[in-house]
């Protein structure tokens, strides 16, 4: 059986219990059952390591010890399985007992559990899920990462479960932003909203290779920090750290926004950053109040923005998706945003994406920001990837691929400005000429968008957005006219 089909006969199999519900929760049962599976597998090697290592978790409940089928007649099914599960298994990790001594491979057990549901009531079922993850074989390297294909199959049906989209991010987008960053063995790489750990793992694709020596490979294991606010998608991150090796996984169940910015010091900032900030919520005022006012900020991606100027290195480099909304907005805040940015760093690139890249979440347009701390912009090169001969737009059956990439990577290497039919495809901007523009960086954008018929939820969805981006303009307007006419309120 392949591994694609693997995730749809456990799924098949779900669809038959009654207290699962959706795509969302059968993705989230399953996350748990193959975060124990995959967590006993790294046990094993923990073990292996060290004659003294000792689980966080009871003996009763390791896996091995209640999950694997030994064929002696003893494993538990039905009632008693969904006794145990409801009533042992679940409350013991979710109270595990855990100090500032405790290894961050044994705490991620109980933040993986504190917010994770049993959804399933038939344990017949259950019992069939199991065995099925059960005979995953996860003890060889190439096997441990033939499961990301598993993986990768989960994410994608992120797309098609409601609100869990927003968790994930192409791989093609992801793996052209760690190229381009190239972050070395040594340097810490951070994703302060991580989802479910696309970027990290994208970005230790390019560090696997630099490995060469014991040393590197404990460079390697400490190259990562990931915080996530949500218990969903922070499930599925940790699960993804330890299949790619990361033995003790750094990566923290938090708001990114609880701490005032000011007050980071040297070792809690980053070396690389790599993100797609959640855009369009909003965060109520006291955590605005960890911001300087200047930069208070409701909308989400303004503040993460804001976050990593605080949390970036000296001479760190960074990489962030952002909508248009920050591109042309010139209120008060994203203004004061964008002077910061381009005052205190080099914002040397922006790369506009196609609308439908993240399509079916959204078809808003996105961008990619790249920029360092190694002093003011001088001057910002914006490019336009656009859409792929043959394609009208993106979709979960027809995505972005890495090599839609390829001319802006030639373009990187030798930059050029480009004309289309008296249209700016790629062009150069000086430090001065955005100052008047406003901070007005919505230039070089698609010349005409061709209509296309879109799915009903979806043409919802974009219209949501759209008019919030709409909104924005009108306010921004209205604001300028205020201000020349000497209106303070």
């Amino acid at each position: 059986m392949s591994l694609n089909n693997f995730v749809k006969k456990i799924q098949d199999i779900m669809r038959n219990d009654a207290g699962v519900n959706g795509d969302a929760q059968r993705i989230e049962q399953m996350t748990w059952i193959l975060f124990l599976k995959v967590y006993d597998v790294k046990e094993e090697l923990w073990e292996f390591k060290d004659d003294g290592y000792e689980s966080i978790i009871p003996e009763e409940l390791r896996w091995r010890n209640w999950a694997h089928d030994k064929k002696d007649g003893s494993i538990m099914t039905s009632e008693e399985l969904i006794e145990f599960v409801d009533q042992k298994l679940f409350p013991t990790l979710k109270d595990i007992a855990i100090d500032e001594n405790t290894p961050m491979n044994k705490i991620i057990v109980k933040f993986i559990f504190e917010d994770s549901n049993n959804f399933m009531k038939d344990g017949v079922l259950l019992r069939q899920v199991i065995n099925e993850v059960d005979q995953l074989e996860l003890e060889d390297y190439d096997d441990r990462h033939a499961f990301g294909e598993i993986y990768e199959k989960i994410l994608k049906d992120l797309q098609s479960a409601g609100n869990a989209g927003e968790f994930y991010t192409p791989r093609a987008v992801t793996d052209f932003m760690a190229e381009m960053i190239q972050p070395k063995i040594g340097e810490k790489v951070a994703d302060f909203a991580c989802g479910t750990g696309g970027f990290l793992t994208s970005a230790l694709k390019i560090l696997e290779t630099q490995i060469n020596t014991v040393e590197d490979q404990e460079e390697y294991n400490n190259s990562i920090y990931g915080i996530e606010k949500k218990a969903f998608p922070y499930m599925l991150c940790v699960t993804n750290m330890l299949l790619h090796d990361i033995e003790n996984p750094n990566i923290v169940h938090d708001n990114s926004f609880d701490r005032k910015v000011k007050e980071y010091s040297e070792e809690e900032k980053f070396d690389v950053v790599l993100m797609n900030p959640p855009y369009g919520g909003s965060e109520k005022k006291t955590v605005q109040n960890n911001f300087p006012r200047d930069l208070r900020s409701s909308e989400t991606a303004d503040l993460f923005m804001s976050v990593i100027m605080y949390r970036l290195k000296k001479n760190g480099r960074a990489a962030v998706i952002l909508p248009d909304g920050f591109l042309f907005g010139t209120d008060n805040i994203k203004k004061s945003i964008k002077t910061k940015l381009m005052n205190e760093f080099n914002l040397h690139t922006i790369i506009r994406l196609p609308p439908s890249v993240f399509s079916p979440y959204t078809s808003i347009s996105t961008n990619i920001l790249f920029f360092d701390n190694t002093g003011k912009t001088e001057e910002t090169w914006i490019y336009r990837v656009d859409m792929p001969e043959g394609y009208k737009h993106f979709s979960k059956t027809k995505p972005m691929k890495i090599e839609h990439f390829d001319k802006c990577k030639e373009w990187w290497e030798n930059r050029e400005e480009i004309i289309i039919d008296d249209f700016p495809k790629a062009k150069k901007f000086t430090l001065d000429e955005i100052i008047e523009l406003e901070y007005n960086l919505d230039q070089c954008g698609i010349p005409q968008i061709e209509e296309e018929i879109l799915p009903p939820d979806e043409l919802i969805r974009n219209y949501y957005q759209e008019r919030k981006q709409l909104e924005e303009k009108i306010d921004n307007t209205l604001d300028e006219i205020k201000e020349i006419l000497g209106i303070t309120e």
